[in-house]
């Protein structure tokens, strides 16, 4: 996805749900989890992407099916949530969509995948 270009109104969708969600950054998120927080990582990339590569321990649910099937993969609303896509943006808009489903402890990983590669750090293959 190197040299993406996105249409403008999906960064003006992404940028107007962006002023609804928390963001963490990579730094952040491992941070967290080296204290011990039980933040749950939920990669919301397509599933070829997914195979392609993902952060340790993540979970993948797609963005396709996400409203259908979240309430099944964590069916308690105050779960912390951290969602990751390729970028940063669809996981911000995932995050503002489960907002609205009453989900209230979520964050979009800020640099999404390319965050996580561009700071070293490892991904997992099959």
């Amino acid at each position: 996805m190197a040299g993406l270009t996105h249409s403008s109104g999906f960064l003006a969708l992404v940028n107007d749900a962006r002023t609804r969600v928390r963001e963490m950054t990579v730094p952040e998120y491992l941070e967290r989890i080296e204290k011990g927080e039980p933040l749950v990582l939920v990669d919301v990339r397509e599933d070829n992407e997914w195979d392609a590569g993902r952060l340790p321990g993540a979970a993948h649910l797609g963005k396709g099916v996400l409203e259908r099937d979240i309430e099944e993969h964590f069916p308690d609303r105050t779960t912390p949530l951290v969602f990751q896509c390729g970028g940063g943006k669809r996981s911000v808009l995932v995050c503002d969509v489960v907002a609205k489903m009453g989900y209230t402890n979520t964050w979009s990983l800020a640099g999404g995948l390319r965050g996580w590669r561009d700071a070293g750090l490892p991904i997992e293959r099959d």
